[in-house]
C-alpha cells in the first residue's frame, strides 16, 4: 500500500470538518454568509474528503496540555504512516502532526522533521523506541509496531509545552 502522509492542508481540513460539526450544532441555519475562506487555489473545499476517520479519546489526560490534539486518525490498513515532528501547535513548531493515529499491527510509523521548533526527538515512555535529537528538516525516524496497544511518546525538550503523541495499534 502507499505511504499515507497527512499534509498540513489535509490535517487542517480534517480538523475544520470535525470542529464544524460542533460549531454548527447550535446554528439555526440562517447565517447567509461565508466563512471568509475563498480557498485561494480554486478548489471546492466542500468536496474534499479527509484521508482518515477521526475518533475522540481521552487517554487519561495525556493530551491535556496539547493544543493540536483533535482526535485519533484511523489509518488502519496502511503499511506506512508519516507523522510530522515540529508541526504547528503549542505556540510554534512544538507538536506532532497528527498527535494521535490508529494503525494496524505491522505498520511502520515514520516521524519526519519539519525543521520548525528547534531540536526535537521521539521517545516512547515505555522504552520501546527512541530517536536522536535533531533539528534537521527532512530527517526521519521509523518504528514498526507489531504488537497491539497504546504507545505514548514525547519530544523530551518540549514535553512540558505539550509536544506529546500516541500511536494506537489495533
Amino acid at each position: 500500500m502507499s505511504d499515507r502522509r497527512l499534509s498540513r492542508r489535509t490535517f487542517l481540513h480534517a480538523t475544520t470538518a470535525s470542529a464544524g460539526i460542533f460549531l454548527l450544532a447550535g446554528c439555526n441555519g440562517a447565517s447567509g454568509g461565508s466563512d471568509g475562506d475563498t480557498g485561494g487555489e480554486g478548489e471546492d473545499d466542500a468536496t474534499e474528503t479527509p484521508t482518515a476517520d477521526v475518533e475522540m479519546r481521552d487517554f487519561d489526560g495525556w493530551f491535556d496540555r496539547t493544543q493540536n490534539y483533535d482526535g485519533v486518525y484511523d489509518l488502519t490498513g496502511e503499511s506506512s504512516v508519516t507523522i510530522d515532528v515540529g508541526a504547528e501547535g503549542n505556540g510554534g513548531g512544538f507538536a506532532f502532526g497528527p498527535a494521535a493515529v490508529k494503525i494496524s499491527p505491522g505498520t511502520t510509523v515514520v516521524w519526519e522533521w519539519t525543521g520548525n521548533g528547534g531540536t526535537h526527538n521521539v521517545l516512547h515512555r515505555g522504552g520501546e523506541f527512541e530517536s536522536e535529537l535533531t533539528a534537521s528538516e527532512g530527517a526521519t525516524f521509523e518504528h514498526t509496531f507489531d504488537e497491539t496497544g497504546e504507545y505514548k511518546y514525547v519530544c523530551v525538550p518540549h514535553e512540558t509545552l505539550g509536544m506529546v503523541g500516541v500511536v494506537v495499534v489495533e
